[in-house]
């Protein structure tokens, strides 16, 4: 893989984080997304033509994420490569589970307005099986992002790879925790970025990492 190659996979990894941001802030965000997260009461002040055009922009950007996970590799291979290699994998593990889960948004999100259509004991049936099913995939998702920041942290702490050492404190779960206090300290941001977290957060890493390369480049 050249230079030049992994800077056009680490724009692909923004434009991921644009454009599946993008769609899941339309799949999810409403003004009173705050309080009516009970039973996903939310979905129900979005707009189908959102959820629709929602899903279409997420579905379109997801794949650009691996991208972007390959362009990560590029920049801890030169240290060790086994644990950049883990890192990839660990990479294309959540965006493929991250994947499922936004990919069901929109269903879930026209069941939410066919409720008063539906009888109440079969709605509850349904909401409860997209639980237990769709909506465990954000707890499996937190585990693996948590995992592959400490294999982050690691590559990176070992020495010789692409990044300064001081990269390692802007790893994927340290970025998002910092997005989520921001968001709970100051609501009128986080009814905005709490939505897309992710793809904030991947917004915000692929960038600086973009940054990094150009900088080591420079001076060859």
């Amino acid at each position: 893989m050249t230079t030049k190659t992994a800077q056009i996979l680490g724009f692909l990894g923004i434009l991921a984080s644009i454009l599946v941001g993008a769609g899941e802030y339309l799949l999810h965000y409403s003004p009173q997304i705050m309080g009516e997260s009970e039973n996903y009461n939310f979905f129900s002040y979005v707009p189908l033509s959102n959820l629709s055009l929602g899903h279409t922009l997420a579905m379109i950007g997801l794949p650009f994420y691996f991208a972007g996970y390959f362009h990560i590799y590029y920049m801890l291979k030169t240290g060790n490569k086994l644990l950049a290699q883990l890192v990839l994998a660990t990479g294309f593990i959540a965006f493929a589970i991250g994947g499922v889960w936004i990919g069901s948004r929109a269903s879930i999100g026209n069941i939410v307005h066919l409720q008063d259509s539906i009888n109440p004991t079969d709605y509850k049936n349904l909401i409860d099986h997209y639980t237990a099913h769709m909506e465990v995939l954000v707890q499996v998702l937190r585990i693996v992002i948590a995992l592959l920041s400490i294999l982050f942290i690691i590559a990176i702490l070992k020495g010789s790879t692409q990044y300064k050492k001081w990269m390692a404190i802007l790893n994927p779960i340290t970025i998002l925790i910092a997005l989520v206090l921001i968001g709970f300290a100051l609501p009128s941001i986080g009814q905005h970025i709490i939505p897309i977290l992710m793809n904030v957060t991947h917004f915000i890493l692929f960038t600086i990492s973009l940054i990094q390369l150009y900088k080591n480049n420079r001076h060859v």
